[in-house]
């Protein structure tokens, strides 16, 4: 079984931008969804983690890409 992940693309968003991008995507999608966030906001490194924990969703990875921009998979469990 595969897994369709939704791709929130947020680069040239400064702060707040790339998590309110994100949490806005996660307010209508069920349980179990999966979200790529593309961020190059350096913040994002750690807002993204902590909203995660907060939000008591799941952050699958996180990483920093060759062109300088960060993703992040994160998993919706609340």
């Amino acid at each position: 079984m595969s897994t369709t992940i939704t791709t929130v693309d947020a680069r040239g968003q400064s702060c707040p931008g790339p998590l309110v991008s994100l949490a806005r995507a996660f307010k209508e999608a069920p349980e179990g969804a999966t979200f790529e966030l593309l961020a190059t906001d350096p913040g994002s490194r750690s807002d993204v983690p902590s909203w995660a924990e907060l939000s008591r969703n799941e952050l699958v990875s996180a990483e920093a890409l060759e062109d300088g921009s960060f993703r992040y998979v994160v998993r919706k469990v609340a």
